[in-house]
């Protein structure tokens, strides 16, 4: 590929790039971003049930270990994500091209698969799990501000509603395509498959060229004086990356405008300074309760099947395929609906729902098809209430900051908030992630299934209140956000 893909600044004289007009095309970047989301999703999932074959086949370990071990290294990949992403959004708006810090990314996971095929031990297997992990944190954070970039944050919902549909399908089917792959093939079918999406990923990563950068190559250069593309609409290509979406004069809110000076930390990462929103603060913590759900989900509902109905791994990962199906189903709906009726509505009436779906999962028992056909249609329930709440707090936490970022145009800098915003975003759902497993572990374990399901209930039923009290236009506060910025 040439320079001039990841120059921006070249002139618009040059000769276009061969394949311009798809390669730069909404449909082409969105597709590119859900695959790098996809593959990482699905490298995750792949390797999980072959994790306890591999220490024990390849690294000799004692079967005593094997859990503990296990645990250690998904938690490495976790932690990984969570220190990493903010990391990932600070450098990224240092550099002047979202696809270059996107190849990295993805560099890091084929050198994470391939220490995972070959490595012969611990230490190595416990690299390859970090690096997925910071691969895993520049694919959300470059990609989501490459997605805000390209559609604006009117259209994100129902494209981020699509993408986190189909991302969880691929992290719900891989663990049970990873056991069949091993079972048929071992572990060169498993990682064969890895590398093959890597390989994908890769060509669509490369081949892909921003907005910014196909707006260099118009016919026609814009002026100064050139009326900026509203929200979300790009008149000639793509708004440049330091004009706010919200660029317009009326849309500029006095409410947000900070007054006073920055301290050293708020000057390296403006975005601290917007975090005294509430309705920024609320749009975090809705995505953080969702990653809680997902991963308690992961780390139950396969023990649980092997309580009441003595069912194996491969079984087991079947009653994930509930959640998955209402999620594509359900997902893209609601992020359309998301665009439509606003991030509040949807925030809310997608956790209220969550209420009564998780408390019913204590009706769960065991029995013969009947009793496993209840478990499904309430996971079924459990997993519309999931699909709902994918894009809300994604939508509104890309709304409250562009509303800073066009009354503070110095704020952010060249960059834009973008990248420093989702590196946020990707960091607290990677907590959330985190904290769910060993959450509803220590739960189920002390109070029992049902009653573990009820706290999650009441932790959506706060998360209602609050989406409904705090987000949109009715959650702003009442004048501006005076003194300095986020002492």
């Amino acid at each position: 590929m040439s320079d001039a893909e990841f120059e921006p600044h070249r002139s618009k004289r040059q000769r276009p790039p061969w394949g311009l007009a798809w390669r730069s095309h909404d449909r082409f970047i969105i597709s590119t971003v859900g695959m790098g989301m996809f593959t990482d999703m699905v490298l995750y999932g792949l390797i999980v049930p072959v994790l306890p074959f591999l220490l024990e086949d390849r690294l000799h370990m004692p079967q005593g270990s094997v859990q503990s071990s296990v645990s250690n290294l998904l938690a490495a990949y976790a932690g990984a994500s969570v220190v990493s992403s903010p990391i990932a959004g600070f450098l990224a708006d240092k550099m002047g091209s979202r696809q270059l810090p996107f190849l990295l990314g993805l560099i890091a996971l084929l050198l994470a698969t391939i220490l995972l095929a070959i490595g012969d031990s611990f230490s190595g297997l416990v690299v390859a799990r970090l690096l997925q992990g910071l691969s895993a944190a520049v694919v959300w954070v470059v990609g989501l501000a490459l997605l805000v970039e390209t559609v604006g944050p009117e259209n994100l919902g129902a494209v981020i509603g699509t993408i986190f549909s189909f991302m969880t399908v691929g992290g719900l089917a891989a663990p049970v395509v990873g056991g069949v792959l091993y079972k048929r093939t071992g572990y060169t079918g498993v990682f064969g498959v890895g590398l093959g999406l890597v390989a994908l990923d890769f060509v669509m990563r490369l081949l892909v060229i921003e907005k910014k950068v196909a707006a260099q190559y118009d016919e026609e250069p814009r002026t100064s004086n050139a009326t900026p593309a509203g929200l979300g609409i790009h008149t000639d290509g793509a708004a440049d990356e330091a004009t706010p979406l919200l660029a317009h004069p009326s849309s500029i809110d006095t409410h947000y405008v900070l007054i006073g000076k920055r301290n050293r930390l708020t000057r390296h990462f403006p975005i601290l300074s917007c975090m005294r929103s509430p309705r920024l603060l609320v749009a975090f913590f809705i995505g953080f309760i969702q990653a809680v759900l997902l991963g308690a989900f992961d780390s139950t509902i396969a023990t649980l099947a092997e309580q009441l109905f003595a069912f194996n791994s491969l079984r087991a990962g079947l009653l994930f395929l509930p959640l998955g199906i209402t999620d594509v189903v359900i997902g893209p709906v609601a992020g359309w609906a998301v665009d439509r009726l606003g991030p509040r509505t949807v925030a809310a009436a997608g956790y209220t729902w969550l209420v009564p779906a998780l408390v019913c999962l204590r009706f769960a028992h065991g029995g013969g098809v009947p009793a496993i056909a209840l478990l499904c249609a309430l996971l079924g329930l459990c997993g519309a209430g999931v699909a709902t709440v994918n894009a809300p707090g994604l939508v509104e936490a890309g709304l409250v900051v562009d509303k800073f970022h066009a009354a503070n145009p110095t704020l952010f800098g060249k960059a834009g908030p973008y990248a420093q915003l989702y590196g946020c975003t990707s960091s607290i759902w990677c907590l959330g992630l985190a904290v769910g497993p060993l959450m509803a572990g220590a739960l189920k374990e002390q109070i029992g299934y049902g009653n573990m399901n009820a706290v999650l209930a009441g932790l959506c039923g706060i998360a209602a209140v609050l989406a409904w009290a705090y987000m949109g236009e009715r959650g702003e506060e009442q004048g501006g956000y005076g003194g300095e910025c986020a002492r």
